[in-house]
């Protein structure tokens, strides 16, 4: 059964109740900043309140595991919307730990495609087309690698303007914890891998 009837049953109560007044602002981010971070459901309510924002005050792009994997795919186009016509001065790309992108395994992805009912068919002609699954579905080794990743290639990218920060961060998923990998254009190191 799908959950539009509810949705919209809901909705509809919500409009004719004018709850939406609590929410209303305008389309330009009132703290200038774009925030890119990941889709996990845990972040949906817990991020903005963790960073002590409200409707209105940042752009937040939503995709898995915060990272951007074209430099002139959808992310980065909203990125840019964001910093041309939107003002925002400042980004942020928020992974977080326990992210599922980490370690993903693009094997048993192909293989849920399968099993969904996807043909074998469809799978060969798109790897025949260029799109490699391994490539497409590829994750990485810990959220620190892809926020470092993220935020690298957003500095590095040509149409990014001088004048923006880029920041990285983690927020941990039940307590809302940040920590900051990369704070304007001066990245903390890496770990060694040694115990301390």
């Amino acid at each position: 059964m799908s959950v539009i009837p509810g949705l919209l049953e809901f909705n509809k109560q919500f409009v004719e109740q004018k709850q939406y007044e609590a929410y209303l602002t305008d389309r330009f981010p009132e703290k200038k900043m774009a925030i890119v971070t990941c889709m996990d459901t845990r972040l949906s309510e817990l991020l903005p309140r963790a960073l002590n924002l409200r409707n209105g005050d940042a752009k937040i792009i939503k995709n898995a595991g915060a990272i951007i994997t074209q430099p002139f795919g959808s992310a980065m186009r909203s990125l840019l919307v964001a910093i041309y016509e939107m003002n925002a001065r400042e980004v942020l790309v928020i992974g977080h730990h326990g992210c599922g992108m980490t370690n993903l395994d693009s094997t048993a992805m192909v293989n849920k495609f399968r099993e969904q009912g996807i043909p074998d068919l469809t799978i060969s002609t798109l790897e025949n087309a260029g799109i490699k699954m391994d490539r497409f579905l590829k994750g990485f080794s810990s959220p620190e690698e892809g926020v470092r990743h993220s935020v690298s290639l957003i500095r590095n990218h040509p149409l990014i303007p001088q004048g923006v920060s880029v920041h990285g961060l983690l927020i941990h998923p039940e307590t809302g914890a940040l920590e900051v990998l990369a704070e304007d254009y001066r990245e903390t190191p890496a770990p060694s891998g040694g115990a301390s």
